[in-house]
């Protein structure tokens, strides 16, 4: 049966949240640990295109896309046909049992699409902190050593490894302990914050570590290109080059965590690319299965060779429905040229921006690269993080039905991560709700 079709644009039915999803969300109370939070507690019901559509049929803007997972929209039939046309043939075998081509098709696709004109090897896991903790033990293996240095505002997942990796304490980390050891954390670059160019602030990293955990202590340097959770935060440029040439003439490895930043979501296949910064590794999950739980790390064939039989695994780790999703949203990213697409976000969303902040004391900075673009809320005439705005916008959208996200280790970013195939009228739609929000929080001032 073919989906029904959603009719691409904004309508509210109700107010939001409506009354089905009020009654879904007081049954999640008595169901559901407290310990998981929703940002926008509207229930969904189906989705298409750039259109979430809710239990009371209010149809709403998606600016998150899952947190850059539905890169290439939701209900795109290419993925939807490959994920029932597989799960019609099987949904499980364990490939580390019985194997099958989807799995090794996604390897080949990720050799040949990640950085690096060398010979590659891949394995696939569930989840990107999955991918990042296995990223970790194949550079301890492949090294001989223990160190694994991070950044500030780094986010990496919730594992305990994966913890130790992630900078912020609330939510993340706090009263998890103790965390994994071994794990170092340097000053990154800020622009906004610090005021630095890239070399200098790799300089004062690279200093840091020599003096701190020495280089022949490293096993690998691990860092998000432009980092997520932490707030978009675009290093300056120079800084990635000069932490990878310094890492690899230290003997260790330069891992990419691309989860967020990878397949089109910059303008590039991944983020590495804006630099030509090849890593040793990279981790990617997130966008490469159009919503199925996917991911991966790839590497330089003698590092990830150098993993003893049975070294790396999991049960459900290149599950054969997912690596049909990840084959078909690969493909329709290389026809669409979603990467493209991404520049043309960029380009249509920026100049909005970038207005938003000129008529507004409360945005410090416009920032990102492609469709991963953030503004980050300060109390006006200084750069003393202001969360409080972020809250009233981002209740303002929703309240309009527009979907749009937070981040960053001070709670003060907003963030926008619409599909790459966001039809102009819906993405203008929603910088419209988001500045009238914008304007309301600037009449506030």
């Amino acid at each position: 049966m073919t989906p029904e079709h959603i009719e691409q644009r904004r309508l509210l039915t109700t107010q939001l949240p409506g009354p089905r999803s009020k009654e879904l969300h007081d049954r999640r109370t008595h169901a559901v640990s407290a310990g998981l939070t929703v940002g926008f507690p509207v229930y969904i019901e189906r989705a298409d295109g750039a259109i979430l559509v809710d239990v009371d049929g209010n149809q709403l803007i998606d600016l998150g896309a899952g947190i850059a997972v539905n890169s290439v929209g939701h209900a795109v039939p290419e993925v939807t046909e490959a994920i029932t046309r597989q799960a019609q043939r099987f949904n499980h075998t364990c490939f580390m049992v019985t194997p099958y081509e989807g799995y090794v098709e996604v390897c080949e696709a990720l050799n040949r699409l990640t950085p690096g004109d060398f010979d590659k090897r891949s394995a696939l896991f569930n989840s990107g902190a999955e991918a990042v903790e296995n990223a970790v033990k194949i550079a301890r293996r492949a090294t001989g050593r223990q160190a694994i240095i991070v950044v500030e505002h780094a986010y990496h997942g919730r594992t305990n490894l994966t913890m130790s990796l992630t900078a912020k304490n609330m939510p993340y980390k706090d009263g998890f302990g103790p965390f994994a050891p071994e794990v170092y954390r340097v000053a990154t670059s800020y622009p906004f914050r610090d005021g630095h160019d890239g070399p200098s602030a790799a300089r004062l990293a690279i200093e840091a570590i020599e003096t701190s955990v020495g280089a022949s202590n490293v096993a690998a340097v691990l860092i998000e290109p432009i980092q997520g959770e932490g707030g978009f935060i675009v290093p300056a440029d120079g800084f990635l080059p000069a932490l990878a040439e310094w890492t690899r003439g230290a003997g260790a490895l330069f891992i990419a965590d691309e989860i967020q930043t990878g397949f089109c979501r910059t303008g590039s296949w991944f983020a590495c690319d804006h630099e030509a910064v090849v890593p040793d590794l990279v981790a990617t999950a997130k966008g490469i299965a159009a919503g199925l739980p996917l991911a991966g790390v790839t590497g330089r064939a003698e590092v990830m060779d150098s993993i003893h039989e049975g070294g790396l695994g999991g049960t459900y780790g290149g599950n054969p429905v997912a690596t049909a999703a990840a084959l078909a949203a690969i493909e329709v990213m290389r026809r669409d040229d979603l990467a493209a697409r991404a520049r043309w976000i960029e380009q249509f969303a920026r100049p909005r921006l970038e207005a938003m902040a000129a008529t507004t004391a409360s945005i410090g900075e416009v920032r990102g690269r492609g469709a991963m673009l953030a503004l980050e809320f300060v109390l006006p005439g200084t750069k003393v993080p202001d969360p409080k705005a972020v809250k009233s916008v981002l209740a303002a959208c929703h309240a309009e039905g527009v979907v749009v996200l937070s981040c960053g280790t001070y709670g003060n970013v907003i963030r926008l991560l619409p599909s790459l195939s966001i039809p102009e009228h819906l993405l203008d739609d929603g910088l419209a709700v988001l500045e009238s929000a914008v304007r309301s929080l600037a009449a506030d001032d």
